[in-house]
């Protein structure tokens, strides 16, 4: 039987850190944004990010997870800082290289309500307001992203782009975070139980005036 890997296409603040949370629960080895300290002892994974780790399979082998083998799960695959922006959730030879080469991985795609994402977008740190519009991201240009009209443009986008992939699959899984039937439509797709589902790293800043 093929290993499962489990790699989540959904864009920040859909629900990443619950998902992961969930996986865990569930007896995953979970990989989050970023690969930490403690869950390698390998002094080239340690600290860095699974987006990083993703290109660096790809261009050196052709597999995206030759790097990431400790790891069945991944609930958070892109990063936006000042020096660096990966989005491999938007990258279609990323994600049909792993499936080729992994036919046990399923792909979920975390998701809320396009202006309820947008929103919490804007109250993480300094993501909506800063990091999105300086970033260059696939379907996002510099310059885009401040507003809520160009974020919800943009998500709306990532997510039809996803259905329109994989449209007729088995392999992926949409789902709502809110949706309180999401857990079950998660066990039943990937064959496992999930002992817990709840709600994780919630906002809990409010956006300033003006600026949804």
């Amino acid at each position: 039987m093929s290993r499962l890997r489990v790699i989540n296409l959904g864009l920040p603040k859909s629900g990443t850190t619950t998902l992961s949370i969930a996986l865990r629960a569930a007896g995953l080895t979970v990989a989050d944004h970023r690969i930490r300290r403690n869950q390698t002892t390998d002094p080239n994974l340690a600290g860095t990010f699974v987006a990083r780790q993703l290109y660096e399979g790809f261009f050196r082998s052709g597999d995206p997870l030759e790097f990431l083998e400790a790891f069945d799960a991944f609930a958070e695959i892109s990063i936006i800082t000042p020096n660096l922006s990966l989005w491999p959730q938007t990258d279609w030879g990323i994600i049909d290289a792993i499936r080729q080469r992994h036919p046990g991985a399923r792909f979920l795609c975390s998701r809320r309500e396009v202006r309820a994402l947008s929103m919490s977008m804007l109250r993480w740190t300094n993501l909506g307001m800063v990091r999105l519009p300086a970033g260059e991201i696939p379907g996002l240009p510099m310059g885009f992203g401040e507003t809520g009209l160009q974020r919800e443009s943009w998500i709306a986008a990532h997510y039809a782009h996803m259905r329109q992939l994989f449209r007729g699959a088995d392999d992926f899984l949409e789902y709502d975070v809110e949706d309180p039937e999401a857990p079950a439509h998660i066990s039943a797709f990937l064959g496992l139980e999930l002992p817990w589902w709840g709600k994780a790293n919630a906002n809990t800043e409010l956006p300033a005036p003006g600026r949804a």
